[in-house]
């Protein structure tokens, strides 16, 4: 029998309030906590916190406070990286990032949904609403425009700039640019 963590990292619906879920969500709370309430000229504890925030990270990533996760430990970040503050990633899956990619200001990153009929999303004796997920990939040489939201599923490709404030929903190819809601591809490069 798959556990809830297990469920979740598969797609399928899964209980967001199972206990070893909620007790990596609190972890992962205390570790942004930290993280968002140190001093940014602190390269040294900064890292040290990111460490054990998420699952993996290359060289010369920069993440600017503050930055919002659920578990952390579904994120992984390539080198020469550059997060600006205000972000929001929601790893209930896996979330990649490519090389030399950025992500602008508050760019929200969702792995999660919920069923569209009320009665399959309702909860069983539990306040969390029934989820499932999808992963997020964005490639090398992206860069994510501030405000942009990316949706469960999607696939961003190499060498690609989303315009700020787009609300990717499908994947997008690499080579080219996408702007607005719903992100589609305007021209390519």
């Amino acid at each position: 029998m798959m556990t809830e963590k297990e469920k979740m990292l598969a797609g399928e619906i899964y209980d967001c309030g199972d206990p070893e879920l909620l007790t990596r969500w609190h972890y992962a709370k205390q570790l942004q906590l930290q993280y968002n309430n140190t001093d940014s000229r602190d390269r040294e504890k900064l890292f040290a916190i990111l460490k054990d925030l998420l699952g993996t990270y290359g060289k010369d990533v920069w993440i600017s406070a503050p930055f919002f996760v659920d578990y952390g430990e579904n994120i992984h970040i390539g080198n020469q990286v550059e997060i600006n503050m205000n972000c929001v990633f929601l790893d209930c899956n896996r979330i990649t990032i490519g090389d030399h990619s950025g992500i602008g200001p508050g760019t929200h990153i969702y792995t999660v949904a919920h069923p569209v009929e009320p009665s399959k999303r309702l909860p069983e004796n539990s306040q969390f609403w029934k989820s499932f997920t999808a992963p997020v990939t964005i490639g090398s040489n992206v860069w994510i425009g501030g405000s942009s939201v990316i949706l469960p599923g999607v696939i961003i490709g190499d060498n690609v700039t989303i315009g700020a404030g787009s609300v990717v929903t499908k994947s997008i190819p690499s080579n080219s640019v996408a702007v607005g809601n719903p992100c589609r591809v305007i021209r390519m490069v």
